[in-house]
């Protein structure tokens, strides 16, 4: 997975410093960004609205009524 973001950069330098991480690592994060310029930071995708609507709606549970259980009850 490349990196995203200049922040990300800065963090896996730092971790190659302190020797965290090897520079085999660092390196493959790097080169799957390349050269091409990066932003600060990357912000986390919104969630879509059409899932949290289908979350929020429940199906009510359907009562069932004595003549229901009768009828049940005769088939037995």
């Amino acid at each position: 997975m490349p990196i995203k973001s200049q922040a990300q950069r800065r963090k896996f330098a730092e971790l190659l410093v302190s020797g965290k991480i090897s520079p085999e690592v660092y390196e493959r994060w790097n080169r799957g960004a390349g050269s091409k310029e990066l932003p600060e930071r990357v912000k986390p995708k919104a969630k879509s609205k059409s899932k949290r609507k289908r979350a929020a709606k429940a199906k009510p549970k359907r009562k069932t009524t004595t003549r229901a259980k009768k009828k049940s009850t005769r088939a037995r």
